[in-house]
């Protein structure tokens, strides 16, 4: 169509002129940028309806064009295709993430540039179209219709805990073979000992692979990891715009990702590292000492209501606060998920979202998440050739440090260099700076890299 209008981005000259003449012949108006700069300024000024952008460029490349895109409002739902040229590490996992709905390798034919065109534009109109129609359709929720929903949920949830213990005391009674009233013991046993906070660690992993025993037979969705990589799963429902829970279990882990309308407005875990909980977020974002949140967490011990809630309802920390912490936390959750080889997932739709992810509200893009994930996955592999283990130990070159200075180094490098003493593990470490497990690989990676560190020699056995 005439009035649509392509922006094309790439250092190449003459990439920029001859996809230029050939998208101006098939009746497009055509806007060229030298480098991701340039290209962002005329997406700003006039907001194209589809974006090819180079892959590999000075300055700014392809996927920190999208990044800049992504966070602008304005420009977030502007599609775009990546160009790259052979040998490129662009593929199918990129798309449908930050706004990339294709990719096309250069060399490319004029025939083949027009038609992708073509072909992304006309699925772009279907989809609004599609997304108007269903806007129509699905007026907001009222208030009571939202109350209600809560309720119904809270009275799920108790049903399945109770379908647990009823469940676990009859395959006790059964085993043992014991007459009616110690039947009557066991059950009265099984309430006091099981909390709900301890049953709802068991769910997750039952929920995955005996939904009749743990009162679910609403999932929609289900799988094994190893077959089903876990970033079609979250593509596939952003992409319908679903509204439910995702569990995904692995032995004794479990995360449940919280969606709304294709987002993600919480993620809560069970049986996951200390790395992964609230109080480490808190303490990164300087909202509370270390001192301050010990002696709180220490008042509250046994209390099974949620720090966060706790924390902002006793004024400890503002919303907005609150919702940053909550917000690093999920992220960290869906990028740890993104590395799990195994494990099982299951997706429950639900009309509304649970209480506690309505109240959270963090609608994380999932395009966005996915792009920082599998960064985070490439940059592991890397990692990994010398950080492929927590049990290592590693040691400081005292003497390249004075050398080099400490002026030269992030305040994220000299706190793991702080911990470096010959005796610390990495695991040791990352507990100590209340940073993540790829945060502090990463960071020793790059000191190792610069013989700042070196791993340390073991005694050989004789």
């Amino acid at each position: 169509m005439a009035s649509e209008t392509i922006l094309v981005v790439d250092d190449s000259p003459t990439i920029l002129k001859v996809v230029q003449l050939v998208l101006a012949k098939a009746g497009y108006e055509v806007l060229t940028a030298s480098d991701g700069d340039e290209g962002l300024e005329l997406a700003r000024e006039h907001t194209p309806d589809l974006i090819l952008l180079d892959f590999v460029m000075p300055k700014m490349n392809g996927y920190q064009v999208c990044q800049v895109l992504h966070n602008e409002e304005a420009l977030a739902a502007i599609p775009v295709v990546l160009m790259s040229a052979k040998g490129d590490q662009v593929g199918d996992r990129f798309v449908k993430v930050m706004g990339i709905v294709d990719f096309i390798t250069k060399p490319f034919s004029p025939e083949g540039i027009t038609t992708m065109v073509g072909e992304t534009l006309a699925k772009k109109r279907e989809r609004t179209e599609e997304q108007a129609a269903a806007e129509a359709l699905l007026p907001e929720p009222s208030e009571e219709e939202l109350v209600s929903a809560a309720d119904a949920q809270k009275e799920a949830r108790q049903t399945a805990l109770s379908t647990l213990r009823v469940a676990l005391a009859e395959r006790l009674r059964g085993a043992e073979g014991a007459p009616e009233q110690e039947a009557e013991a066991f059950e009265g046993w099984i309430n006091k000992a099981l909390t709900d906070t301890i049953l709802e660690l068991f769910l997750g992993e039952l929920r995955a692979n005996a939904p009749e025993l743990a009162g679910a037979t609403d999932a929609v969705l289900s799988g094994a990891l190893a077959a089903v990589p876990l970033g079609g799963v979250l593509a596939l429902l952003a992409e319908q715009l679903q509204t439910g829970v995702l569990t995904i279990s692995r032995a004794t882990a479990q995360i449940d990702l919280h969606f709304k309308k294709g987002n993600i407005d919480l993620a809560t875990a069970a049986g996951m590292d200390d790395e992964f909980l609230l109080g480490r977020f808190v303490l990164k974002r300087g909202l509370m000492s270390e001192d301050d949140l010990g002696l709180f967490l220490k008042s509250r011990a046994g209390s099974s209501k949620l720090l966060g809630h706790q924390l902002a309802k006793l004024g400890y920390l503002a919303v907005d606060e609150l919702k940053g912490a909550l917000r690093d936390q999920t992220c960290e959750l869906l990028y740890e998920l993104l590395s799990w080889k195994e494990g099982r997932f299951v997706f429950r739709p639900a009309e509304q979202a649970s209480p506690v992810a309505a109240e959270a509200a963090l609608a994380i893009s999932v395009q966005g998440a996915l792009m920082e994930g599998f960064r985070r996955v490439d940059q592991w592999h890397l990692i990994a050739q010398n950080v492929d283990n927590v049990e290592l130990i590693f040691v400081r070159n005292d003497d390249a440090l004075g050398e080099l200075g400490r002026g030269q180094l992030t305040r994220d490098e000299l706190a793991v260099l702080e911990l470096v003493n010959g005796k610390n593990t990495v695991k040791d470490i990352i507990r100590n700076s209340r940073m993540s497990s790829f945060d502090v690989s990463q960071v020793i990676h790059r000191l190792l890299s610069v013989r700042l560190l070196r791993r340390r020699e073991q005694p050989v056995a004789v």
